[in-house]
């Protein structure tokens, strides 16, 4: 599945080039779980002559910048998306979430005075970084500022990853090798976590709101 995967990232940048690295970047931002390691690398690969300073289809710059903008557009969409559905939806439907209401104002304070260095870091961390948009809109980061830093952490992550591609060029597969274990040992932890997470949480939570039920019907 993931050599299927991998070829469709492949020959759709192959057949469509600078706006198939955009559009996979913009997903892949916009928490649809695809390889930014893959679509990176690979359009670092095709500029791997014009690099050399033989011509190429693919410039090195604008696959830096191309993909850089798809992550910010990406970003965008994922952060509106928590910013106007994220706190309507946790107020109606938290006690299946298992999420307490005050817990998003805790979100909130977290991302007023710690969201820049979590963006940055998530930015440059796989998995991590194609899900940080979204509760960065549900806790309501100032727009701005979280603009600023997703394309601060977004801007190395492209350049290195299209360096690389483009210095290895045929072998940029070597690379993706590499961080694939990393980003399945992300998966996994995350997975482990949250199993965890919500078994402690499940009594406890449930048991809150119902409290909370009680007492607006007293």
């Amino acid at each position: 599945m993931l050599a299927i995967f991998q070829e469709f990232v492949t020959t759709t940048i192959g057949d469509y080039g600078l706006l198939a690295i955009f559009v996979l970047m913009l997903l892949e931002s916009a928490c649809v779980p695809i390889p930014s390691e893959v679509t990176m690398l690979f359009g670092g690969a095709l500029t791997a002559t014009a690099f050399a300073g033989e011509g190429s289809e693919l410039g090195f710059w604008a696959v830096v910048i191309v993909g850089t903008a798809g992550n910010l557009i990406g970003s965008w969409l994922a952060y509106w998306a928590g910013d106007y559905g994220g706190r309507p939806l946790i107020d109606r439907f938290g006690r299946y979430l298992l999420i307490r209401p005050h817990e998003v104002d805790k979100a909130h304070a977290w991302f007023e005075h710690r969201g820049e260095v979590t963006v940055f870091v998530s930015r440059l961390l796989p998995v991590v970084r194609t899900f940080i948009s979204l509760p960065a809109g549900v806790a309501e980061m100032p727009f701005v500022r979280f603009t600023f830093y997703t394309v601060l952490g977004c801007l190395p992550w492209c350049l290195a990853l299209t360096w690389l591609g483009a210095t290895l060029g045929d072998n940029w597969t070597a690379v993706e090798e590499i961080l694939r274990p990393i980003a399945w040992l992300i998966a996994i932890v995350l997975v482990i976590a949250a199993i965890v997470v919500i078994k402690h949480r499940w009594t406890t939570v449930r048991a809150e709101y119902a409290a909370l039920d009680a007492a607006k019907k007293a």
